[in-house]
């Protein structure tokens, strides 16, 4: 069975979704807003997400690039939002489709079968990520330098894999924060120092002169491979 995401803050359509998706042969989990979606993909392996971009706690846009750090999953984008401005936001932030309410369930069912068969034809791989001074295995959350394993907290972890899983590209303190701690700490940019300091002192050869964390000041990180 595939297991979908589904995302939205109306109970009538959450409602209907769940239960007309799961007479075709789907397993459901719903959220209710963006918090509650990214808290949900962490903690379940999942086929495609079904998306509202207009949720309670933040835009569905961010809730696409929050996924978007660490996952490929299908985003199917569900909106009431008809404009082209809307659909190319979305789009460009990660999604893989958009339809606007209302909508058809037989047009959801097929751009639902459509986005498992181009998930099962290209595979997320859990891929590992070598620099000079060290490896990270994101299948086994491992890594290794050349003297041995570093230990890293759980919330290192979790920094650090978002970045890695993102390489070259920048990615916003925002999202780092929504990611790691939820989206009620979007603002808590200390929380970011402090973290990012121990891992270069873990990881990098000279942390005063980062050659793998990189600062983008007053933007965010960028981790250089």
């Amino acid at each position: 069975m595939s297991w979908v995401l589904i995302v939205d803050d109306e109970p009538q359509i959450l409602r209907a979704l769940q239960i007309n998706l799961h007479a075709h042969g789907y397993q459901v989990i719903a959220a209710h807003d963006g918090a509650s979606a990214l808290l949900a993909a962490q903690k379940h392996p999942l086929d495609v997400v079904v998306l509202d971009l207009g949720l309670p706690d933040m835009d569905g846009v961010q809730v696409i690039e929050g996924l978007r750090g660490w996952t490929s999953v299908p985003i199917i984008v569900l909106s009431a939002r008809h404009g082209s401005e809307d659909k190319v936001l979305a789009l460009d932030a990660g999604a893989d489709d958009y339809v606007t309410k209302p909508f058809g369930l037989d047009e959801l069912l097929a751009r639902l079968r459509a986005a498992s068969r181009r998930a099962t034809s290209n595979p997320e791989e859990a891929p590992t990520m070598a620099t000079a001074d060290f490896v990270v295995d994101l299948a086994q959350k491992r890594v290794t330098r050349a003297d041995g394993d570093v230990r890293l907290t759980p919330t290192e972890w979790k920094i650090l894999e978002v970045l890695v899983r993102s390489p070259r590209r920048l990615v916003s303190q925002q999202q780092i924060l929504t990611q790691v701690w939820g989206p009620a700490y979007a603002g808590e940019t200390h929380y970011l120092r402090v973290y990012m300091a121990q891992l270069r002192r873990k990881l990098e050869p000279d942390p005063a002169v980062p050659r793998h964390l990189l600062t983008e000041a007053g933007m965010g990180y960028r981790f250089e491979p």
